[in-house]
């Protein structure tokens, strides 16, 4: 039976991802000058406790975490520019939050979120979900003044050049993937693979999508195309943890 993931394409994370995003995000935020400052972030002088599920809701976390910091500047200006921010009922210890989730919302192009699985709700998430939500319609046009303004048919466009072109090279590279011998064999591994339609290939430049290969030198290590990063984080040997991305 297909296990229920943590995150579902496009629909959205539990409440516990965007907790631990929001605190991942509140310490490596960038921080402005006192002149310029225009979104306040709170005290983070504690270190946050991040507690996850598992290992893809870890993955989750970070990766919206460094998301929302690598767009920083555009949601912030979303926020000002659609007079969401600032909001008496959004202290400053939850403007973190505020931010990671409007970037997983405008990612999802303002839809609502749909979980499948059940988990315990969080507040604080519910809250400014709703808050956010209930003023899309605002947040949208105010994306798209910002496009409009740099002249961007999406958001990655109005990154500098150097980091898209940086973000280009590193979303070309293999991905690395580790066998859990603790929980698989490497034949069992090779069995699964090939009844999910993936062959194995001799090395990299053999690749043609549905193909791996061995590592060189580490016998329990797999190399697979960028391509199919979200098609082998939605296996099941990702979701029971007997293969691990690098």
């Amino acid at each position: 039976e297909k296990r229920t993931k943590t995150l579902t394409e496009k629909n959205g994370y539990h409440d516990s991802v965007y907790i631990n995003a929001a605190k991942i995000f509140q310490g490596i935020h960038t921080e402005k000058r006192k002149d310029r400052i225009l979104v306040r972030y709170g005290d983070d002088s504690v270190p946050p406790t991040l507690t996850f599920k598992d290992e893809y809701s870890q993955h989750v976390s970070y990766e919206l975490a460094f998301n929302a910091l690598k767009y920083q500047d555009l949601l912030e200006e979303i926020l000002l520019d659609s007079c969401v921010y600032p909001c008496q009922s959004i202290p400053d210890e939850l403007t973190s939050l505020l931010v990671v989730m409007l970037y997983d919302l405008q990612d999802r192009k303002f839809q609502a979120r749909e979980i499948f699985d059940e988990e315990e709700p969080v507040a604080e998430v519910q809250k400014t979900e709703r808050y956010l939500y209930n003023f899309r319609t605002k947040l949208a046009a105010a994306l798209a003044r910002c496009r409009i303004k740099h002249g961007a048919l999406s958001i990655e466009y109005i990154l500098p050049e150097t980091v898209r072109k940086q973000e280009q090279r590193a979303s070309a590279l293999p991905l690395c993937v580790w066998i859990n011998t603790f929980k698989i064999s490497l034949q069992d591994v090779f069995r699964d693979l090939k009844k999910k339609g993936f062959t194995r290939v001799e090395s990299v430049s053999d690749f043609d999508h549905y193909t791996y290969c061995m590592d060189q030198h580490c016998h329990d290590v797999l190399v697979f195309p960028s391509s199919l990063k979200e098609e082998l984080l939605n296996l099941d040997l990702f979701a029971d943890c007997k293969l691990l991305l690098q």
